[in-house]
């Protein structure tokens, strides 16, 4: 006769001390993840959604905590996006963006300087004009430090309409009505200037942004190029291994860039022995941030090119951007870089070459670079 090795009572048992060990397992592992702070982050939601009295929107509560817990960082290049912003951001870093068709930067106080309209595009077909300020957009004033958040108030969704309040040169202003469409932007422009010297704007370093400067200098290279210009003003950075596809493709061997992360783990990113052998300028600007400074930095210490403009802001780390389960993201400070010598530019920025403002008549900072090419 078979005995039973376990009552049903006894396996019951055995069970919920199980899931009880799993459980407190559970917990502790929270408990070091997030520590006493982030429990008192999911007490003050719980208390929020269990005891608050009056009205709210759950998720504009979410949002508003997230971007304060990012702020308490102190980290000028950490951030979070709600679900709307984290969407525009993804749609821009492929070079697609639904907007308007303009290139602006944030110089004038009074609003958002139109730098450059798309030929085909929805602000052309509107008639509005480089040089123009857009002061506002469907009622909302972009002075000071509201012109920030002035381009993704133009973004929006595909088929719908931006009301732009305009200030032309001679202090008149004009509201125009403009449909959005889905466009793409092309992050490089070049030109071969008088002397043989190649001109490449880069407006990014996001999708495609290598491959198509990569076409621009070989194709400024079969028209006779004997110098080359990179102009990254107003140039905000993006992705990393752009970055690096374009020193690699412009330098010789060696290291061109290292990253340590929060362990003290060091990656070094090394060139091949095929680059570009021309003399180099790089012009930059306040606006000259992350791969873009960077980008800077690396040629000037290889000593393949001389910087020129305005002193830059001195950014040293990386960020990693992580979706959350609301459809938001945060982007926080990962990794601190360095040159492929192992300089950092927190606190310092770039060492210019030639410090020259623009003064409103002509471009006083690509002069300077021609003048300096033709020392080299």
């Amino acid at each position: 006769m078979r005995t039973k090795r376990f009552s049903r009572l006894q396996m019951v048992a055995a069970v919920a001390v199980t899931a009880a060990a799993v459980l407190a397992a559970a917990a502790l592992a929270v408990w070091i993840v997030i520590g006493p702070q982030g429990l008192t982050l999911l007490e003050g939601l719980a208390l929020i959604n269990t005891r608050f009295v009056g009205e709210y929107d759950a998720a504009e509560v979410t949002d508003a905590a997230m971007a304060g817990m990012v702020e308490g960082l102190n980290d000028r290049w950490s951030y979070y996006l709600d679900a709307e912003g984290y969407a525009a951001q993804n749609l821009r870093r492929t070079n697609k963006y639904v907007g308007v068709g303009i290139t602006v930067s944030y110089e004038r106080e009074e609003g958002l300087l139109i730098k450059e309209v798309a030929a085909g595009g929805p602000a052309e077909a509107a008639d509005i004009q480089p040089g123009e300020i857009i002061v506002s957009v469907d009622g909302t004033s972009l002075a000071g430090e509201a012109r920030y958040s002035g381009a993704d108030l133009i973004q929006g969704e595909e088929g719908t309409e931006v009301v732009l309040t305009l200030l032309g040169e001679r202090g008149t202003e004009r509201t125009v009505t403009v449909e959005r469409k889905s466009l793409d932007s092309d992050p490089v422009s070049y030109e071969m200037l008088e002397g043989n010297v190649g001109y490449i704007k880069l407006s990014n370093f996001y999708d495609r942004s290598a491959q198509r400067l990569e076409e621009a200098v070989t194709d400024l290279q079969s028209q006779g190029a004997e110098a080359l210009i990179f102009d990254m003003r107003d140039n905000g950075g993006g992705y990393l291994e752009q970055l690096t596809d374009m020193l690699d493709f412009l330098l010789p061997e060696g290291p061109i860039f290292i990253s340590r992360d929060r362990a003290g783990h060091e990656s070094v990113t090394e060139s091949d022995a095929a680059c570009v052998d021309l003399p180099m300028a790089v012009l930059v600007n306040e606006n000259t941030y992350s791969a873009a400074e960077f980008f800077a930095a690396e040629l000037q210490e290889r000593e393949v090119a001389v910087i020129v403009g305005t002193p830059t802001s001195g950014k040293g780390y990386s960020q990693q951007t992580f979706p959350l389960p609301g459809g938001g993201a945060m982007s926080i400070s990962t990794a601190a870089y360095f040159t492929g010598n192992g300089t950092s530019l927190i606190g310092t920025g770039l060492t210019l070459d030639r410090e020259v403002e623009l003064d409103g008549e002509g471009d006083t900072q690509l002069e300077a670079a021609l003048e300096l090419l033709q020392d080299r």
